[in-house]
């Protein structure tokens, strides 16, 4: 994959997006309807890497899946051809935008009533359908605003990947790590231009998930009839 810091950011940031939505929509559900004295602790370890430095979490991953690595080649007996790749900066993305769609998701369930789910289960839907039909269908300008959300903490990730994915023109060279290449070079114009273009794209970004997560407008009621 070779292509300009700006695209490469745009593709990863869809790839990690794609990668992370399934798991952290589903985590957020459970965070947000499961009852327990173990949730705190789960809900902790899940914002996690939105705490950390990122470079702890890229060093981390790089522990897990080095050559030397707990998940790395000669434990899985393969080699994964991740590290280093684009595909390493869409691993580290998602991992880093991970806790703000979980979150977010989190928040959208728990907008959603549970006696409305409850009213679903009394008319003969199983837990499945009520998640399919009712739940989903009722929190989904929530779950878009965490796609949004998750999409652009992935497009400004640098710390991690730069761990995970290094720094190769046109192959893993994303804006984010682009932009410090520039200013260690004094290429004020390239960091200029690299900013404007990220900051652009930045508002796009919360402006649409600001609108999604607006609570949609009641028409105001009418004269009453004489």
């Amino acid at each position: 994959m070779h292509l300009p810091p700006i695209l490469l950011s745009l593709s990863v940031a869809a790839c990690a997006t794609a990668v992370v939505l399934p798991p952290a929509v589903l985590t957020g559900f459970a965070l947000a309807r499961w009852r327990s004295r173990v949730k705190p602790l789960v809900a902790t370890i899940v914002l996690l890497p939105l705490v950390l430095p990122p470079t702890a979490v890229g060093y981390l991953l790089l522990s897990l899946l080095g050559r030397e690595g707990r998940l790395g080649p000669r434990t899985l007996g393969f080699d994964p051809d991740l590290l280093f790749t684009w595909k390493g900066a869409c691993l580290a993305a998602a991992v880093m935008s991970f806790p703000v769609v979980a979150g977010t998701a989190r928040a959208a369930f728990e907008r959603v009533s549970t006696r409305l789910e409850a009213m679903g289960r009394t008319l003969g839907y199983s837990p499945y359908a009520v998640f399919l039909r009712i739940t989903l269908p009722l929190a989904r300008r929530g779950l878009a605003a965490a796609a949004v959300l998750g999409f652009g903490r992935a497009l400004g990730e640098f710390g991690a990947t730069v761990l995970v994915a290094g720094n190769i023109p046109g192959r893993t060279q994303t804006a984010a790590v682009a932009i410090f290449d520039a200013i260690q070079v004094g290429d004020d114009r390239g960091v200029a231009l690299l900013l404007v273009s990220m900051a652009a794209l930045a508002l796009a970004l919360v402006g649409g998930a600001e609108l999604l997560l607006r609570p949609p407008q009641r028409p105001e009621p009418g004269p009453e009839a004489p």
